[in-house]
């Protein structure tokens, strides 16, 4: 993954932290009407389904941009989310990277309940990163990217498995964007050579999120709310309040905190406040307008200040998976859809 700061809503040492990008423009924010106590029973989620599908993953290799693997895994994923989702949506598309390569990206819409007009929307990028620039070693070569891509998509595929095996009443989305992280950072200037310089800015990531925003599997797509998870299952992992999430869609980032906290997974789900990032949810809230937070782990520990150790190395592999994050996102999503369900049959 990427992922640069492009504002900040703290003072860290008495200096705000900002980057050479432009404030986003805040959107009204959207207060929930007071919901009913209801009762909330969704579907199991099985972290050992998670895990092999994260794996399944894996096991194509590196998955960047016009490779083998990506084209077998992405085979594989719209095969595989065929059998479980009510109606599946292929985008197929083109774009020219900053270094001038042409990228044949395809994103993957798979629909639940298609014809409601309740939506919710989770998303996980699929590719992997093409060089490991974050390394000592090999950084010109591509990463397997267990965490920064295939645990988000394994996430969502087992949250498909449950909810096929228990419908909602509410429409829900699994999107699995493409091209998300063949993005440009000052690390790769030994590596590729850039051929827009203008190029040199967080635009670069994100493409095939910054695609679908504005070209929607469905023309006027709508979803009350979005999901965005971004190396969500390593071990110990802790997910912040990032501040783009909190100022783009504070109210969502509040009920999936709260939805933690119901189903004793505080630990997991932190009320720290931490720096603005630009990754496919600040597409999702700026350009389709879909209020949307990104569940990201934090480590201020690491080299990076910001993201854990394994980020954009050769470390990020299957090792570093934990079936117990698995377990806590998983649940995590399928109790905040359901009791979204519950509430609105309860109106």
């Amino acid at each position: 993954m990427r992922l640069n700061t492009i504002f900040s809503l703290a003072v860290v040492a008495g200096i705000v932290l900002l980057s050479s990008c432009n404030n986003p423009t805040k959107p009204v924010e959207q207060t929930p009407v007071a919901k009913k106590e209801v009762v909330v029973n969704p579907p199991s989620y099985n972290s050992d389904s998670a895990y092999a599908y994260t794996q399944t993953q894996v096991d194509f290799g590196p998955r960047n941009m016009n490779s083998k693997g990506h084209d077998d895994c992405g085979k594989w994923l719209i095969a595989k989310i065929k059998t479980l989702a009510d109606t599946v949506y292929v985008q197929t598309f083109d774009v020219t990277a900053f270094d001038g390569k042409v990228l044949k990206c395809t994103n993957i819409i798979a629909s639940f309940n298609p014809k409601a007009t309740t939506r919710i929307l989770l998303t996980s990028h699929w590719d992997s990163r093409p060089w490991a620039d974050q390394d000592k070693v090999d950084r010109n070569k591509p990463i397997l990217s267990a965490s920064d891509g295939a645990s988000g998509c394994g996430t969502l595929m087992e949250v498909a498995r449950a909810m096929k095996s228990k419908p909602s009443s509410i429409g829900v989305d699994i999107f699995f964007n493409d091209a998300e992280d063949y993005g440009y950072t000052g690390t790769l200037s030994d590596l590729v050579t850039i051929k827009n310089p203008s190029a040199d800015n967080e635009d670069t990531y994100c493409l095939g999120a910054q695609y679908w925003s504005r070209n929607p599997h469905v023309p006027g797509y709508k979803a009350d709310f979005g999901i965005l998870l971004d190396m969500a299952a390593g071990h110990g992992a802790v997910f912040t309040r990032d501040g783009t999430s909190a100022y783009m869609a504070g109210w969502v980032q509040d009920l999936v905190w709260s939805n933690a906290q119901q189903i004793g997974l505080a630990n997991y789900f932190s009320n720290q406040n931490t720096p603005s990032l630009t990754d496919d949810h600040y597409y999702l809230n700026k350009i389709a307008g879909i209020p949307t937070i990104d569940i990201i782990a934090y480590d201020a520990a690491s080299s990076s200040h910001l993201f854990p150790s394994y980020w954009h190395t050769h470390n990020d592999n299957m090792s570093v998976i934990d079936k117990n994050t698995l377990d806590a996102v998983g649940k995590t999503l399928l109790y905040t859809i359901y009791k979204y369900d519950a509430e609105h049959k309860a109106q």
